[in-house]
């Protein structure tokens, strides 16, 4: 029999079928619509924990689209690091849906749960795709399912916020074209496994080119990723946005790093001669800028929501200067800390909504206002929020930090990143500790106009808490398998061949065959 949940394609195919049929569901009420999607949710979530199972044991496993056989036809790439991404989405996917359903911020707007599928769809497809048009193509189906989501109830802040967020990304996606274009005429393909024996196979005549196209492509992944100097857009556009959406957000900008370590790790990887790595100063370079910057934002945020976004800020910058370091080792830290700061993140966005409508008219603006309801609970959510955020012992923050920093103590740029990450830590531990005193200490006489508090949603920001003890508790078993991942991610050897090599499979997957 057919191992149906192992296959890729089911990644993209859960979410696609679900958009639609809950868009048809969509006359028989939002009731119907809120299960359809925590069933479909939970459904990718076993799918997605299969294929990380799959990875493991079997390694690479290519499905050929079409049954036709790469580098002509378009093909899925399930590796360990593909699926560890799919399954970090879709716990994060069902912790935002859960408190949107909670919280009824669902119903605020039409196509909340299509558009949620959608967005679903296209950011495991980036996640699995193997050539870099696929890339393109799933950019473009998870941007335009945001744009829905950002702007989702409506607003002037968050039409604002959107139309940044919109254009920036417009921009990107022309710059896209451009170097899809470039390295198409350069290289004559754009399957990321020939891309990369076509560039260890360059002429000299055509390394400038190539290299040029590269980091055009290099600028695109960086505009996702929102890292310096190109990130203004993110701190308006998450922070004007409904929680939930800005949750399932905290993914999006681990997608241009994920494209960076997929793309460039492959095509410009060990095996491409002179152009090995060229671009890891750059990314180097802009993450402990970024990093510098971002922690600057921290404290002079005004508003706990904006705050927040630039902690995502910083954590980028943080995962960016752990690619940059251009190791295994370093990669695998970045991978822990990766998966930290996306739940943690996402966790925060949606305490702060709880926080803000515990506080009324005051909202989450860093000013005294009276005691909001549950205050002590909120608070002790809101420091283990900002401890493991900032990095402080004991929890994951702390953990991936310093992986990161042990492994940057043999680079020649260990100065630097030690020192970076060290004054940035403290500067947000200062800025967080300001915001929580603001919050919750100095507090005015007389009683709040705000909500009572939503334990259902209260629960999703639990349950994301929950897995960060938990990265601590297994921080050796969950170390070791992003170092296992870090070090096939390397490895790129095995990636082209089982790529390229593959034979159409997928009519005897069918049948059952392997």
């Amino acid at each position: 029999m057919t191992d149906w949940p192992s296959l890729p394609f089911l990644a993209l195919l859960v979410p696609l079928l679900g958009g639609t049929l809950i868009l048809l569901a969509k006359p028989f009420g939002l009731r119907l619509q809120r299960i359809l999607g925590l069933l479909l949710t939970l459904g990718l979530l076993f799918v997605s924990v299969d294929l990380l199972e799959v990875a493991f044991e079997q390694g690479h496993r290519v499905y050929t689209l079409g049954n036709w056989a790469a580098p002509y036809g378009i093909v899925l790439v399930l590796d360990a690091l593909s699926a560890m991404m799919v399954s970090l989405t879709t716990v994060l996917a069902l912790a935002a849906l859960w408190y949107a359903i909670a919280s009824g911020i669902d119903r605020q707007g039409a196509h909340f749960h299509v558009l949620f599928q959608i967005q679903l769809f296209g950011l495991n497809g980036a996640f699995l795709t193997g050539d870099v048009f696929n890339l393109f193509v799933f950019f473009e189906v998870l941007l335009l399912a945001s744009y829905g989501l950002l702007l989702h109830g409506g607003g002037r802040l968050r039409t604002r916020g959107g139309l940044h967020y919109v254009v920036i990304n417009l921009i990107g996606s022309t710059l896209f074209l451009f170097a899809v274009g470039a390295l198409y005429g350069l290289l004559g393909t754009l399957n990321m496994a020939d891309m990369a024996q076509a560039v260890a196979d360059l002429p000299t005549s055509d390394l400038a080119p190539v290299a040029a196209a590269g980091l055009l492509l290099l600028v695109v992944f960086a505009i996702k990723a929102a890292f310096f100097p190109l990130y203004l857009w993110l701190p308006g556009a998450y922070a004007e946005t409904s929680a939930p959406v800005a949750a399932l957000f905290a993914i999006m900008t681990k997608v241009g790093l994920y494209a960076i370590i997929r793309v460039h790790g492959t095509v410009f990887g060990p095996e491409a001669g002179e152009l090995a790595f060229y671009h890891q100063p750059f990314v180097l370079t802009a993450g402990l800028i970024g990093l510098g910057m971002a922690a600057l934002g921290v404290m002079a945020a005004k508003g706990l929501r904006n705050q927040v976004a630039y902690l995502v800020l910083a954590s980028v910058a943080t995962l960016l200067i752990g690619v940059g370091l251009n190791t295994p080792q370093a990669l695998g830290a970045t991978l822990y800390y990766l998966i930290h700061s996306t739940l943690v993140a996402a966790a925060l966005f949606l305490l702060a909504d709880l926080i803000a409508k515990g506080r009324g008219s005051y909202a989450d603006r860093f000013e005294s206002a009276p005691a909001m309801p549950q205050a002590v609970l909120l608070g002790g959510f809101f420091l283990f929020g900002a401890i493991a955020m900032t990095g402080m012992p004991p929890l994951s923050g702390f953990m991936g930090k310093v992986f990161i920093l042990d492994a940057a103590l043999a680079h020649d740029w260990s100065a630097w990143v030690l020192g970076m990450i060290l004054v940035s830590s403290l500067l947000m531990i200062v800025a967080m500790a300001r915001s929580g005193s603001l919050l919750f200490y100095n507090t005015l006489d007389g009683a709040s106009n705000g909500e009572a508090l939503n334990r259902p949603g209260l629960v999703s920001v639990l349950g994301l808490f929950l897995i960060s003890v938990g990265m601590v508790v297994f921080a050796g078993p969950i170390l070791g398998m992003t170092e296992a991942i870090a070090e096939r991610a390397y490895d790129v050897g095995p990636y082209v061949d089982q790529v390229l090599n593959t034979p159409t499979q997928d009519a005897q997957w069918l049948k059952g065959g392997h």
